[in-house]
C-alpha cells in the first residue's frame, strides 16, 4: 500500500491544450507496471480542450456542473454530473464547460508504452463550440 499525500499544486492548463481557464489536479500517475493516469479537471464557463486523441482511449466522469463534448464529425453533446464518456483510441474529440456553467470531471486513461497520454491538435473554433445545443 502506498499513500500519496496531497502536496502537488493545482496547475493551470496550458494554452496549447485549452481555450479559457482550466485547472488540473493530479489523481494518479503511471508508476512501475501501472499505466493509469488520472486527473481532476475544472473548466470555467466556456473553457474547453483543443481537439485531441488518446492512444488507448479516455474515460471522463463528470463530477459537477454542465459540460459539452464532441467527437470529430459528430454532434455536440451535453454532459452532466454522473455521466461517463468513453472516447475510443485515436478518436479525435474535445470536452469542456458549457458557455454559462462551470464543469469538473475526472479524466482517466492508460498511457502508451512510451508514456504518451495524448496528441494535441487544433483548437476548437468558436463556431464549432457554438454549434452545441442550448444548455439550461
Amino acid at each position: 500500500m502506498q499513500i500519496t499525500r496531497s502536496s502537488i499544486d493545482t496547475l493551470q492548463g496550458p494554452a496549447d491544450w485549452f481555450t479559457g481557464a482550466v485547472y488540473i489536479d493530479a489523481v494518479a500517475a503511471p508508476a512501475g507496471p501501472s499505466r493509469v493516469n488520472a486527473a481532476s479537471v475544472h473548466f470555467t464557463p466556456g473553457a474547453r480542450t483543443a481537439w485531441h486523441t488518446h492512444p488507448n482511449g479516455q474515460t471522463i466522469w463528470v463530477l459537477e456542473g454542465v459540460g459539452l463534448c464532441q467527437r470529430r464529425g459528430g454532434s455536440v453533446e451535453v454532459i452532466r454530473p454522473g455521466d461517463r464518456v468513453f472516447f475510443e483510441p485515436a478518436e479525435e474529440h474535445w470536452h469542456g464547460a458549457a458557455p454559462n456553467r462551470f464543469m469538473a470531471h475526472v479524466a482517466m486513461l492508460d498511457v502508451d508504452e512510451e508514456g504518451n497520454t495524448a496528441t494535441w491538435l487544433d483548437h476548437v473554433t468558436d463556431e464549432e463550440y457554438a454549434a452545441g445545443p442550448a444548455v439550461a
